[in-house]
């Protein structure tokens, strides 16, 4: 019995993601990237337009309440307001202080893992999507500006923990109700709800994962590490659920204190 032997030319070269056209794909693959670019462009439209308003982001003790939103945590302005003010300020800096605080949460966001797929694809089009070509006719990496300061991500890793762990400490300072005592209203559990999910967040990042695996020739060497890298490899792969639930809640969050701030909105008493 004979058998003929069959070949498949591969041609290397063209446009990149696909051949000289831009898909041979008929499904409706650009909703998800151009739902993701909405999302995006939303936050940070928003975000922008709450760091320059500088007012409604505390609510204090004139209503018995104590709850700050995350965008100004912690108040660093000389000018904060009454009872907003952190063990320390920078004097003569009256801007919002959401200026000063948000581009760390935010380099630690957009420098990760997973947001870079998602706006690689949403704006830059490098690619837009599985088998659709690249927008791009050459590819350098992250080995050159803008893309190189992806590199910075780990550091930025860093700096969000210790923004956790101001917000989380807000949460904690929000049971606290001036000239009534101690008690939860709904304010308090938003905020502990934001803190939780940033924490989820930062705890399912790539960067975390490696800190407490990467490099490890033999975890039976490392049990403690391994222990760690176990607990935190499943959070890894709800990694995209947490990103997103996150930066929809500290937009809310935001929302929330500044409608409560404004008169608009009751933060009713809980117990």
């Amino acid at each position: 019995m004979s058998t003929t032997a069959t070949s498949t030319k591969v041609v290397l070269g063209g446009t990149r993601g696909g051949p000289d056209v831009e898909t041979l794909r008929t499904d409706r693959w650009w909703i998800q990237p151009m739902v993701t670019a909405s999302i995006l462009t939303a936050f940070i439209i928003y975000a922008t337009w709450a760091a320059f308003q500088n007012r409604y982001y505390y609510v204090g003790a004139n209503v018995h309440r104590d709850l700050i939103s995350p965008f100004d945590s912690p108040c660093v302005a000389s000018d904060c307001v009454s009872g907003s003010k952190a063990g320390f300020f920078l004097n003569g800096w009256t801007l919002a202080p959401a200026l000063l605080i948000l581009p760390f949460p935010l380099a630690f966001r957009f420098t990760c893992y997973y947001y870079r797929r998602s706006y690689y694809r949403a704006f830059w089009w490098s690619p837009p999507a599985c088998a659709v070509a690249d927008a791009h006719g050459s590819y350098s990496g992250e080995t050159r500006f803008p893309l190189l300061v992806q590199n910075l991500h780990r550091y930025a890793f860093y700096a969000g923990l210790v923004f956790n762990v101001l917000l989380t400490y807000d949460a904690i300072r929000a049971l606290r109700q001036p000239g009534l005592g101690w008690g939860v209203t709904v304010g308090t559990i938003v905020l502990f709800i934001n803190a939780a999910l940033l924490w989820l967040y930062s705890l399912s990042c790539h960067a975390c994962r490696h800190l407490c695996g990467g490099g490890v020739k033999s975890f039976k060497a490392h049990p403690i590490r391994y222990r760690f890298w176990k607990f935190l490899t499943p959070l890894n792969a709800k990694h995209m659920n947490f990103a997103w639930a996150s930066l929809i809640f500290v937009a809310l969050t935001d929302v929330y204190v500044r409608l409560v701030a404004s008169g608009a909105l009751t933060d009713y008493k809980l117990f």
